[in-house]
């Protein structure tokens, strides 16, 4: 029998598999917390915390370097938001559906200070192989990388970091920063366009669970923006993805990268839902 959880309370092991059903009944838009979940095991559940009663979880939310609300209702909104508060030094951004991330966010920034940035409209979006485009050829020079191209990808995955996020993702050593690029690479997921002894572009499954695949990190060398290269080099990602990892493929991207959103929906991605994201 399931512990009661009230106020939020930390999981232990034996409730893992009752918030991998909870992450189940979304999986395009829990992948994230269900891959880490899936894989960390006692420790993963030590990353959570949640509130619930007899055998199922009510809700949840992950609480490490991301945090990631699940299910909250508006009742639960306050006590989430009180156990949160002293997670700030440990949190660099809040994300999920926006429907999640907003309302919490709203109780957590009065002591949370002010962010980098909010992101109130990412559309988030999958598709399956039956949705995609047969009108966009794949890019057949795409791959998955090889650790001996680590110090190719290492450059072309910081320089999507600092982009995207508006700071490098490292300062000083890039030691971790290296063993996080060569772990995605070891696992066959990272994929690349590699000219000339440089990654002219660069793809990655960030997380797999619950049959969803969810790609993020894609980047398009700056000088080769606007030549048509991203949609058949994205078409031939998911091609690879849907035939190795999962049945379903999905991302989000921030709504105001309207050429990133126009390349998705031709390649065949189907919108979904709406995630927000806090960038602290």
């Amino acid at each position: 029998m399931l512990r009661t959880f009230r106020p939020p309370a930390t999981l232990r092991s034996e409730d893992l598999d009752a918030a991998l059903r909870l992450a189940a009944t979304d999986p395009v838009a829990n992948v994230f917390v269900a891959a880490r979940l899936a894989s960390g095991g006692e420790y993963a559940a030590q990353n959570v915390i949640a509130m619930g009663g007899g055998d199922d979880l009510r809700s949840m939310c992950w609480t490490s370097a991301n945090v990631v609300p699940i299910n909250l209702d508006e009742g639960e909104l306050d006590a989430y938001a009180g156990k949160l508060r002293r997670y700030r030094r440990r949190s660099s951004s809040v994300f999920g559906l926006a429907s999640q991330v907003l309302p919490l966010w709203d109780r957590l920034e009065k002591h949370w200070g002010t962010p980098r940035s909010v992101r109130e409209q990412q559309p988030l979006m999958a598709l399956t192989a039956d949705d995609l485009n047969v009108e966009v050829a794949a890019d057949q020079r795409v791959r998955p990388a090889t650790m001996g191209e680590l110090d190719l990808v290492v450059p072309a995955a910081a320089h999507m970091f600092t982009s995207e996020i508006g700071y490098p993702p490292f300062y000083g050593s890039d030691r971790e920063y290296r063993r996080m690029v060569a772990s995605l690479i070891r696992q066959g997921h990272t994929y690349v366009i590699v000219e000339g002894k440089r990654v002219v572009f660069k793809a990655d499954v960030g997380s797999l669970a619950l049959g969803v695949a969810q790609i993020q990190g894609v980047w398009v060398t700056p000088e080769l923006r606007g030549h048509g290269l991203a949609a058949p080099a994205m078409k031939a990602v998911v091609e690879q993805v849907l035939g190795e990892h999962a049945p379903t493929a999905s991302l989000y991207v921030n709504d105001f990268n309207t050429s990133a959103v126009r390349t998705y929906e031709r390649v065949g991605f189907q919108h979904r839902d709406t995630f927000a994201t806090v960038i602290l």
